[in-house]
């Protein structure tokens, strides 16, 4: 936050990167502005074409721009980079980058940017466990996970209570009827102790698609299920006046995110005890 050193008031600032003099529209975001171009945002969202209807006027200078709540100016600056990205790459970024674009464009309901969001993060490393809470929180489709599952049920070592909390009891329960109907379906060797990881891929992979109703010809609008589900009162649709800005300012409120409506499947309430006790059965 900028602050005036003679009167120790803060102002807001132009961003560096993505306040364009040829912008055609004007957001503050904590104390800065961005001016980009209306077209991104009418063409791929329908939340904000909602927005900007109860608005006409709404963003067509600093005076008038729309305050966005519940996001950081940083994290609106990584969603406005995948628009503007100076060399036309999208490579080299960390998983973390491409989480923040997705929970936006989840929330925004910019269906494309959120297909790339996830194909992004299907290119990138991530562990496991993490990558199937990720898919989990934001419904993304399960059949995308089969590397994941297969590598969950053949690794050696349980599944620890706090990698159970992450995935969800629903997904220590597959992996645990995954691991034990693998072993059935695997040829045993003289002098060694049969494991998952002896059933053969094409086993465990039919296996898993059978216990997690994986559809492997799942199509790109399976993947975007979640945005017909957006949470209907994040939509403001009303005009509000932010203390110490203009009357003019339209104050637009960003839905919360997945984790905060209880809308997606998670741990929810059940004990720490009872995710011991499944977690131990995924040995």
């Amino acid at each position: 936050m900028a602050t005036d050193s003679q009167n120790g008031v803060s102002r807001v600032d132009h961003h560096p990167d993505y306040y364009l003099p040829d912008g055609t529209i004007t957001f503050i975001v904590e104390n800065t502005f961005f001016c980009v171009h209306r077209s991104f945002f009418e063409r791929e969202s329908q939340f904000f074409i909602q927005e900007f209807a109860n608005a006409p006027q709404g963003g067509i200078s600093d005076d008038s721009a729309f305050r966005l709540e519940e996001v950081t100016s940083a994290d609106f600056a990584k969603l406005l980079w995948v628009w503007y990205s100076p060399k036309y790459r999208l490579d080299n970024k960390r998983p973390d980058h491409w989480l923040v674009i997705l929970d936006l464009s989840t929330r925004w309901q910019f269906l494309e940017m959120r297909e790339l969001a996830i194909e992004q993060l299907q290119n990138l490393e991530i562990d496991p466990v993490e990558k199937i809470a990720i898919f989990n929180k934001y419904e993304i489709d399960k059949s995308l996970l089969l590397p994941e599952y297969m590598h969950l049920c053949t690794r050696e070592g349980q599944m620890s209570i706090e990698e159970g909390e992450k995935v969800g009891l629903l997904t220590v329960l597959g992996i645990h009827q995954a691991r034990e109907r693998a072993m059935k379906s695997a040829r045993p060797r003289e002098g060694h102790s049969l494991t998952p990881a002896d059933a053969s891929d094409e086993d465990l992979e039919q296996i898993l698609k059978d216990i997690f109703n994986l559809d492997a010809n799942a199509t790109a609008g399976s993947r975007r299920g979640a945005y017909n589900q957006v949470p209907s009162g994040g939509t403001s649709g009303q005009s509000a006046q932010s203390q110490g800005q203009s009357n003019s300012l339209t104050i637009i409120n960003t839905p919360p995110d997945a984790s905060r409506t209880g809308r997606l499947s998670g741990p929810g309430s059940v004990s720490r005890n009872f995710y011991q006790r499944a977690c131990h059965l995924a040995n």
